[in-house]
């Protein structure tokens, strides 16, 4: 009778631990990755290039979370742009993605970083991109409600509020607001009657930086912008210099023998 009480322990034993290893391998190999994002970047990750005219390209790195166990070895995880439903274009808004991403030993996050790029026509409107996690020899991805992200690309700037309380700014253009950021550095006004003195001063430096572009370019070489002549100095492209894909147009007004920016309505800027 002990003897078959032995024999049965042994075989309860034996099942108990094979369960558990088999457990153990499955959880290993159904491992999955998902973005892990707050829930606004969910809905969509915003960037914009307003404010940045000097900066050519940017990465955003997209967190990816492990759903499983860390091991000891590098895994790798893969993700691709769903390019029927993106208006931004590879090789040009965006680099093409890698074949596949890096989850180091041990670890349980990763990143897809996005190198992004600060082109002219984000100045006129966004464009999007819809970027994806998928299945790799390494990983799964079962929850569909995390694996994808939405990615807007703006350089657009909007006309402030504060910007009509100070007349001496002039008349709201994108481009003589890109210009006022340029000359001041300022993003922000206040329309409190008390600073009238700091931003009148704010706005006259616009003004000086309008009246004379190639004067301000001489003056602040420590800036980085340049003038670049077109068409025998008739006209020129204002960009900074690590950046030429956001130029800003200068052009002779031969009535008065001078020289104006022009704003993207093809205003002179005076």
């Amino acid at each position: 009778m002990k003897r078959i009480i032995y024999i049965l322990f042994a075989f309860v034993f034996f099942l108990f631990f094979s369960c558990q290893k088999t457990e153990l391998k499955t959880y290993e190999s159904d491992a999955n990755v998902y973005f892990d994002l707050t829930e606004d970047a969910r809905d969509s990750i915003v960037y914009t290039f307003a404010y940045e005219m000097t900066r050519a390209s940017d990465t955003l790195y997209i967190p990816v979370r492990l759903m499983g166990n860390r091991i000891g070895n590098q895994r790798h995880f893969q993700a691709y742009i769903e390019k029927d439903s993106s208006t931004a274009r590879s090789n040009e808004h965006y680099d093409a993605l890698s074949a596949e991403y890096p989850l180091d030993a041990n670890q349980g996050r990763g990143y897809v970083p996005l190198i992004i790029h600060n082109t002219r026509d984000l100045e006129e409107k966004s464009v999007s991109l819809i970027l994806k996690l998928k299945a790799s020899p390494d990983f799964g991805v079962n929850d569909p409600r995390l694996i994808r992200t939405y990615v807007v690309l703006s350089a657009q700037l909007e006309k402030p509020n504060w910007w009509d309380s100070w007349s001496p700014l002039g008349e709201y253009s994108r481009v003589r607001h890109q210009l006022f950021f340029i000359a001041t550095e300022q993003r922000q006004l206040s329309t409190d009657g008390l600073d009238a003195p700091k931003n009148l001063y704010f706005a006259n430096l616009l003004t000086i930086m309008l009246n004379d572009p190639f004067k301000w370019v001489a003056d602040h070489p420590e800036k980085g912008y340049v003038l670049e002549s077109k068409d025998n100095g008739q006209s020129y492209i204002f960009f900074h210099k690590d950046n030429p894909n956001r130029p800003i147009l200068l052009k002779k007004n031969t009535g008065v023998g001078k020289f104006f920016f022009i704003d993207e309505s093809g205003k002179e800027l005076r």
